[in-house]
């Protein structure tokens, strides 16, 4: 019988993080551990509050996992079966299956990417996001945490401020910019204005600027934007691929929203046979996240991986960072 055990990780960030949705300065993370005495693997959940996920609802589904048979699981099957007839959120169900497959590769003397027919994972470059702020903030912000050593940077905006704030970031670097609206436009017209601002020659493309059921302005939308789109938030562990590929350029897969390894190839590999460009993100994670990220990497176009170099004081030293390069431990 396996031993399955669940702990909070309190997680302090080094500053506020805001996005256009909301912002925080400390987040509650889990850590879920499954050993049967000699082997053990540890998997990671980031609940994010936009898909229903609270800490208080991953603990109670979590409980009502165990009472139905989670220590008794003997094979992957086992487990997926299991996961089918009570579905967790996402982020319990990725916390849970990576565990399991890191005891399981452990076990059976694989590494994790063979197990998900992946290429190796090897040093990774990563994009780092700066959280909304004021546009007079801005320069000291990028001077203080040495923003220019990674090669490309993601700009959290919302509609208020996202012009003000982008022409400011570009005042202080040069590097390639992503914008990321985390669904803040409603109107079509006004993104559209937005977008025929930017230099498209900075902006390598723009994430998730409208909500994700604004389906069909999506659509037209994509016909008349200079700038690549890519779906975020309209992706989690299911996607319609026959309709993404009408509103969007590309998507961006995290583990968490995927709800596993298993969901995220498939995610990729729906993702390349209709033909749009993949991009691995993240929550804000610890290294244990990244570090399952890094599994797939070597599968993506673009990868934001920096969920970790944003808390005050990262727990497992899983991966590390030099020059905005990623290696793993």
């Amino acid at each position: 019988m396996l031993n399955w055990r669940i702990e909070a990780l309190h997680l302090k960030l080094k500053y506020t993080w805001k996005i256009a949705r909301n912002a925080s300065n400390e987040k509650v993370n889990f850590l879920v551990q499954v050993s049967d005495g000699t082997y053990s693997g540890f998997g990671e959940a980031a609940p994010n509050i936009r898909y229903g996920e609270t800490p208080e609802l991953l603990l109670q589904q979590y409980q009502v996992l165990l009472m139905a048979g989670l220590a008794q699981v003997k094979s992957m099957e086992d487990l997926l079966q299991l996961l089918l007839e009570h579905q967790p959120v996402n982020a319990l169900r990725f916390a849970i299956e990576s565990a399991y497959v890191h005891f399981y590769c452990q076990h059976q003397n694989i590494a994790v990417h063979q197990l998900l027919g992946q290429p190796a994972p090897h040093q990774q470059a990563t994009c780092f996001s700066l959280p909304i702020m004021d546009t007079g903030e801005v320069g000291d912000f990028i001077r203080k945490y040495n923003i220019n050593r990674f090669n490309s940077l993601k700009i959290k905006v919302n509609q208020e401020q996202g012009a003000d704030l982008v022409a400011e970031v570009m005042k202080h670097t040069n590097r390639p910019l992503v914008v990321d609206g985390n669904e803040s436009w409603q109107e079509p017209e006004e993104l559209l204005r937005f977008i025929h601002g930017l230099d498209r020659t900075r902006v390598v493309f723009i994430e998730q600027p409208m909500p994700a059921s604004s389906a069909s302005a999506y659509a037209a939308i994509k016909q008349e934007t200079p700038i690549s789109f890519v779906a975020d938030e309209s992706v989690t562990d299911e996607a319609d691929f026959e309709l993404l590929r009408q509103e969007f350029h590309g998507i961006n897969i995290k583990l968490m929203k995927a709800g596993g390894y298993l969901n995220a190839v498939r995610l990729l590999k729906e993702a390349r046979q209709h033909g749009m460009m993949a991009m691995l993100g993240c929550m804000v994670e610890t290294s244990l996240g990244i570090w399952s990220a890094m599994q797939l990497s070597s599968s993506f176009d673009f990868s934001d991986l920096d969920g970790f170099l944003i808390l005050e004081e990262e727990p497992f030293g899983l991966v590390k960072e030099r020059d905005g390069i990623l290696y793993l431990k």
